[in-house]
């Protein structure tokens, strides 16, 4: 009996353990190898429902690159986990996917914050643009796992052996199906802040003097934050431990390479794409969560009734909705924004949705959205210009779009609240929205309070606080 399937009949399939997943698969790649004639590209997504696995436990086991995760934000989203690589777009977005692609059928992958631009050395393994379709997948949802296995025809005709061997080392470790991991991670060594509180300072003046002489009303200004460790940091015990103090946001993982990675927990969508809907989202405006009922319910108050932050987030609604009326049929976007609560901070936001034209594709979507005032300013080219001369270092992946395109839709968070992974070193980016009155000392703490998920779970105590 063939128990292999395209991503779309999975429903009518039993249950499989992982060792019968693994012979099905394998008969399934002889099968359609076997029958390759030399035609158009295509892909062929062979999938196998197996019993309940841990998406971090799973891609834990293997040792195949490049190595991903990606949770949606809302609650019951599907997981992720997949390694390998069946085909991949570097510099090349993967848009207008063939009509004979499998339904359910998902490039991942993310793109540089200055994508025209080079990436700096600690970045070259991710590229300015960079989508994977996956060789093999495991989705997690609450109607349980499946595990796929894509091919590229007719060009894996010659990759059978790999592939097959590939599939017959697939690790399925004892006790993956759920539980979280009994270790530690290592506290940081040392710190090092990039630009330092008083360049901080220096670039917040720079910032007020050029509101006062020009057109800019608002530019998004980050920090590095470098953490040395003395052994090998793990950067999926760092993810999976991020996940589990961030609920609520968007969470993933990019490693193209072993000892590279790129992870974050990210609170803001870019867009969801649902066939011709789309769901776009203004996010500004930050305050932490109180420690007692009475206090959270001041600092949403204060938020909330902030001029400056409803003015930020002003520049972002409007960015927004200007650019999607140029691509939907119809559209409308909630009148006054409402608090995005969190497990350590809280947020101002306004959704946007709309139908889309015709023709309109996912590459025109990212092109004319990214970066939104909320990461990069306002008006776009006067603040990228001086972002570009006060930030000391390549932003790389963060704060660009990061997530999934795919043949029935796709879905892009912003890669905030992230960092990146180096054997030993840790870099954790934060940014703020300055404009006219913001006071450099309230925005070096806000920038703490972005990277407290990382705080948490790394333990970093007073000794490492910013300075």
């Amino acid at each position: 009996m063939d128990k292999t399937a395209n991503i779309h009949e999975m429903d009518e399939m039993e249950v499989l353990t992982p060792e019968d997943a693994r012979r099905i698969l394998t008969d399934g790649v002889k099968r359609a190898l076997s029958k390759v004639a030399d035609s158009e590209t295509q892909v062929m997504s062979l999938a196998a429902p197996v019993e309940p696995l841990d998406a971090f436990r799973w891609i834990r086991g293997q040792r195949i690159w490049p190595r991903l995760y990606w949770a949606g934000r809302d609650a019951g989203s599907e997981v992720v986990a997949a390694v390998g690589e069946a085909d991949s777009r570097d510099g090349a977005f993967p848009d207008r996917l063939s009509a004979t692609a499998p339904e359910g059928l998902r490039y991942y992958g993310g793109m540089s914050f200055d994508p025209g631009r080079r990436p700096g050395e600690n970045w070259e393994a991710f590229g300015a643009l960079r989508f994977v379709l996956p060789r093999f997948e495991l989705r997690a949802d609450t109607g349980g796992s499946t595990l796929i296995c894509n091919l590229l025809l007719p060009q894996d005709a010659g990759n059978e052996e790999d592939i097959l061997r590939q599939i017959e080392r697939l690790a399925f470790p004892p006790g993956m199906e759920s539980g979280f991991p009994d270790r530690a991670l290592p506290a940081p060594a040392h710190r090092t802040d990039v630009p330092g509180r008083r360049g901080w300072e220096r670039n917040i003046g720079r910032a007020l003097a050029a509101f006062a002489g020009g057109s800019l009303e608002k530019v998004v200004l980050a920090r590095r934050v470098e953490f040395g460790f003395e052994e090998e940091l793990d950067s999926l015990l760092l993810a999976e431990s991020l996940a589990a103090v961030t609920p609520g946001c968007f969470h993933f993982y990019f490693e193209p390479e072993a000892g590279t990675s790129f992870v974050g927990a990210s609170p803001e969508r870019l867009f969801r794409r649902e066939g011709s809907r789309i769901l776009s989202e203004a996010v500004a405006g930050t305050r932490p969560r109180g420690a007692s009922e009475t206090s959270d319910e001041e600092l949403r108050d204060e938020l909330l009734h902030s001029k400056k932050d409803l003015s930020e987030h002003e520049y972002v609604r409007r960015s927004i909705r200007k650019t999607l009326e140029s691509f939907c049929e119809e559209m409308e976007m909630e009148q006054c924004p409402s608090e995005m609560k969190l497990a350590q901070s809280r947020h101002l936001v306004s959704k946007i949705r709309g139908r889309l034209r015709e023709g309109v594709t996912d590459a025109d979507l990212l092109g004319a959205l990214h970066p939104t005032p909320a990461v990069g300013g306002h008006p776009r080219e006067e603040a990228l210009e001086l972002i570009h001369e006060l930030e000391p270092f390549d932003r790389g992946w963060y704060a660009a779009p990061i997530g999934w395109v795919g043949t029935d839709g796709a879905e892009f968070a912003v890669g905030i609240r992230s960092g990146l992974v180096r054997e030993r070193k840790l870099a954790l980016f934060s940014g703020n929205g300055i404009v006219p009155g913001s006071d450099p000392a309230e925005e070096w703490v806000e920038l703490e309070q972005k990277i407290s998920g990382f705080a948490k779970v790394l333990g970093i105590g007073p000794e490492h606080a910013g300075r």
